[in-house]
């Protein structure tokens, strides 16, 4: 377990509701780390369907929730995705996180900006009808996908390269942190992690949790890095028991919002 408090860390496309979403691994990574400020970017969910949600991610829910208590220490924001457009209002009662457009903050006399980065894919904004069938395609190919969901993320990159999301992306995001006088900016969406400097202005993609190599962010003084997930067989092993014994996701819900978890461990203290 990580014994360094990060000042923020960024994860984003977690894909609630999807076959290839690591929502465990995400929650472990969480339990796993430090930190004074979260910032979910984006595509949190796949899309509005909840009844996709398995107990793995209503269990990644929860755990947003307990560390948007106040009492943790840790401030919890979600800057929204296009997958999970339209549910502000449902996230925000849900697990009682802030959602934003955009989201910045100042740390070490450098502004900082977070925005999922669907906003400089010319193909989403132009084609919203479409890449929402491509989304409804790309669910139902992970449910004929064989165990592990290789074809799926394979498919999934490919789509990435061929849109050059990563590129564009990059230079829309460089282009809106020079008009906003940002030091760094930090996207998703293209879920391929990405570390990019251009005219002193510092780019950053977070990448995915739907892939076999998940990563996240971290910021703090030594400066930004992306982390890799890795892991453990331990883990996996007891991830496979649980696996059989996952129940309806209504089981999760209750009246003031999610199941408390009794395995809690504080984090940001």
């Amino acid at each position: 377990m990580s014994t360094a408090v990060y000042d923020t860390l960024i994860l984003s496309d977690v894909h609630l509701g999807s076959e290839v979403s690591r929502a465990a691994d995400a929650t472990r990574m969480l339990r796993e780390n430090r930190f004074r400020r979260l910032i979910l970017l984006g595509d949190i969910f796949s899309d509005l369907n909840f009844r996709r949600l398995t107990k793995e991610h209503w269990k990644f829910l929860g755990y947003i929730r307990k560390l948007s208590n106040p009492k943790r220490g840790v401030e919890v924001v979600w800057v929204e995705g296009n997958h999970d457009c339209g549910l502000v209002d449902v996230m925000s009662h849900l697990v009682g996180v802030p959602a934003y457009e955009e989201y910045s903050w100042d740390y070490q006399g450098r502004r900082h900006v977070a925005i999922h980065g669907h906003q400089f894919d010319r193909f989403v904004v132009n084609n919203a009808l479409l890449s929402a069938f491509g989304t409804f395609l790309h669910l139902q190919l992970q449910k004929l996908d064989f165990k592990g969901k290789c074809f799926s993320r394979y498919v999934d990159r490919l789509n990435t390269r061929w849109l050059r999301l990563s590129a564009k992306v990059c230079a829309g995001a460089v282009e809106h942190a020079r008009n906003l006088g940002a030091a760094r900016i930090f996207c998703g969406h293209t879920h391929i992690p990405l570390a990019h400097q251009e005219d002193g202005i510092e780019y950053f993609n977070s990448g995915c949790w739907t892939d076999a190599r998940p990563t996240y962010i971290t910021v703090d003084a030594e400066g930004v890095r992306i982390h890799e997930y890795h892991e453990r067989a331990d883990d996996r092993d007891s991830r496979e028991e649980r696996s059989q014994a996952d129940s309806e996701s209504a089981e999760f819900v209750t009246d003031a919002g999610l199941l408390e978890d009794i395995e809690y461990e504080s984090v940001g203290r």
